[in-house]
């Protein structure tokens, strides 16, 4: 079986992996609502202004860290979809991804993103949550 960081960061994977791994955190921000959406999008909208490609980039740069965090999970989920195994493991690996996040934004360099991210951060745990079945959906389709 191979592994996350052998399916999402190779040469050939890793553009794949990037957009469609952009594409399910963009579709997660428009599809909420109510007073914690509307927070969410605006600290989105306020990154884009800084840096248009921000989603993206982001994953680019964070993905080996994520396909290690995550590899453990991937190995262990048996025959159930990935999404359904990361439903049911869900603050662990929030937590996981979290971390990566969390870790980044201690560069000097990404002060006025990591502000950002401050306000987002304590309701990103949930947040993430709730996209892990499309997390795992679109992983899954990429080790097809």
């Amino acid at each position: 079986m191979s592994t996350l960081p052998e399916i999402l960061t190779s040469s050939v994977g890793r553009p794949a992996a990037v957009r469609a791994l952009a594409d399910v955190v963009e579709d997660e921000v428009r599809r909420k609502s109510g007073v914690g959406g509307m927070a969410l999008k605006a600290g989105f909208a306020a990154a884009a202004k800084m840096r248009p490609d921000l989603v993206p980039h982001a994953i680019d740069k964070m993905l080996p860290e994520f396909a290690e965090r995550l590899d453990p999970y991937w190995q262990q989920r048996g025959e159930q979809p990935f999404g359904a195994y990361l439903q049911g493991h869900s603050e662990p690996v929030s937590d996981a991804l979290l971390g990566v996040t969390d870790a980044r934004l201690q560069n000097p360099n990404h002060a006025a993103l990591a502000k950002i991210y401050a306000a987002l951060r304590p309701k990103a745990r949930s947040q993430v949550a709730e996209s892990l079945p499309r997390l795992g959906a679109a992983i899954e389709s990429l080790a097809r």
